[in-house]
């Protein structure tokens, strides 16, 4: 790999770690489109670099929901009963989510993405909390909204908890308590969609070192990155105008999101 090449994934995992351990949001959302411009600039063709990028970002994201999943176990913000409850669900969705993700048309990718992350971000400019209520979810419905967490996680490449804490709360979860339960939940999603999109390939698709849909060197670099930023984030936490930088960010995944999509576009 060329030094540029080497020196932007370790930006791009830096980055992406370091907003997570920030804000709390997983790097999909800034992985994703930027792999994309990557891939894009290294000469792989249009139709290969979104689901090259889903599958890459879904991968690197296992070392953050490890670390994620850790810091809130040890805080005690994880309901352990909930994640063992949907984790069949979440599993199958994420790992089936995969093989329907490889078949469709990139171009098709990119506008569910952007659309995803324009709702993300509007919810970030609203600054809006999850609504609490009262009802009490079944084992059955657990199973069954896993599997849709899991599915639409694994289209977009994210750890789910923009889904998986506003379900929570609706159902009669603290909010901490939430936070805490969708890291442990983002652990699951991860791993099921970096075996899915592993076994995934697509005609034509010739990388070095890429296991089906993911490029391990990319994905080695961008977690050890993350790895190192992430908990730098989280000490500014504490010190910086989180809700300022939340509305900042929507603003950038949305940016971020229509640049993938018009890279796309242009490059088909």
């Amino acid at each position: 790999m060329a030094v540029e090449w080497l020196l932007a994934f370790l930006l791009l995992g830096s980055f992406a770690g370091f907003m997570a351990g920030l804000l709390g949001i997983g790097g999909g959302g800034i992985m994703v489109p930027l792999l994309t411009s990557l891939f894009l600039a290294q000469g792989i063709a249009a139709e290969h670099v979104v689901h090259l990028a889903l599958g890459t970002s879904m991968a690197a994201i296992v070392m953050t929901s490890v670390s994620s999943m850790r810091a809130h176990h040890t805080r005690g913000g994880v309901l352990w009963p909930l994640v063992k409850t949907m984790a069949p669900g979440v599993i199958i969705g994420t790992f089936l989510a995969t093989f329907v993700a490889a078949k469709v048309n990139s171009l098709y990718l990119a506008i569910f993405f952007a659309l995803f992350m324009g709702y993300v971000a509007i919810n970030m400019l609203r600054n809006k909390k999850p609504a609490g209520g009262e009802k009490h979810a079944s084992k059955t419905e657990l199973i069954a909204a896993g599997a849709g967490i899991g599915a639409v996680s694994a289209i977009v490449s994210i750890g789910g908890g923009s889904l998986t804490v506003p379900y929570l709360t609706s159902r009669s979860i603290d909010i901490k308590k939430a936070i805490g339960t969708s890291a442990a939940v983002g652990l699951p999603i991860s791993i099921a969609g970096t075996a899915g999109y592993m076994l995934n390939s697509q005609p034509g698709l010739e990388l070095p070192y890429a296991v089906g849909l993911v490029y391990l060197p990319g994905v080695l670099l961008m977690s050890a990155a993350s790895f190192v930023s992430a908990p730098l984030g989280a000490r500014l936490a504490h010190k910086l105008p989180v809700a300022t930088l939340k509305r900042v960010f929507g603003v950038l995944l949305m940016l971020l999101s229509l640049k993938m999509l018009w890279s796309v576009i242009a490059s088909s």
